[in-house]
């Protein structure tokens, strides 16, 4: 690892909150499949710490919802923790950090966009989870996710942090109108890159909401929202 790029990993390790005894896994944390199949061989990629990282993550997460106090529910457990560690929530913490300026990418990735790209940003954070695990052990590893969740529970609140959208409309509408809503997919925008997608929902006939997003998931939430919103 060069110089400018040690420098560059001591800022990020500073954000973090943690100096990495080997800052060369740091650096693997942060390399991009694209850009290891570009530079050849001696190159590793963070795939491997990314599959590490998402089972240290559920772990942590798990932890610290079953240290809540009220006592949560395993089932409300589980929810709150499918939406802390799904991938829009993790690439928006990746954010947090500029993660995507530290990433190397291959020449593709980096002209589509992939330093903001959520699922990139979401892998890169597991990837640098792992590390942290690897690194300093499940302790430290703990400390660092239990800092970033634990803020976001006393700010927001578990009720608030459930904002699974497609699944409360899908509960409501089976008590109310005995069927599920459905999903229609009505237009989509922009280069390949960057698409916009246009949903509605529809309750038998009728048009309850429409959201649009950068992808159909996106979008499907985003009118479940504004559905759950209109209905109650």
């Amino acid at each position: 690892m060069d110089m400018k790029r040690r420098e560059s990993l001591r800022d990020l390790e500073e954000d973090l909150g943690y100096l990495f005894e080997d800052p060369g896994i740091l650096d693997r944390a942060l390399t991009h499949k694209s850009y290891a199949n570009e530079t050849g061989p001696g190159v590793e990629d963070n795939e491997r710490l990314e599959f590490l990282g998402d089972a240290v993550l559920d772990l942590t997460v798990s932890r610290l919802l079953f240290e809540y106090r009220p006592p949560l529910t395993e089932g409300e457990m589980s929810k709150i923790r499918a939406h802390l560690v799904k991938e829009e929530s993790l690439g928006q913490i990746a954010r947090s950090f500029a993660l995507g300026r530290f990433l190397r990418l291959g020449r593709g990735e980096e002209q589509t966009g992939g330093r903001d790209k959520a699922s990139i940003l979401a892998d890169t954070f597991e990837a640098l989870v792992a590390a942290i695990f690897l690194d300093g052990g499940f302790e430290l590893a703990y400390q660092f996710g239990e800092n970033i969740f634990r803020a976001v529970l006393v700010e927001a609140g578990p009720e608030a942090v459930d904002r699974d959208y497609k699944t409360r409309l899908q509960e409501f509408c089976q008590a109310r109108y005995g069927r599920a809503p459905l999903y229609r997919l009505v237009g989509e925008t922009g280069p390949d890159h960057d698409k916009v997608f246009d949903v509605e929902i529809l309750a038998g006939r009728r048009v309850l909401a429409r959201g649009r997003g950068h992808s159909k998931k996106e979008a499907e939430q985003r009118a479940a929202q504004d559905a759950l919103e209109i209905l109650k």
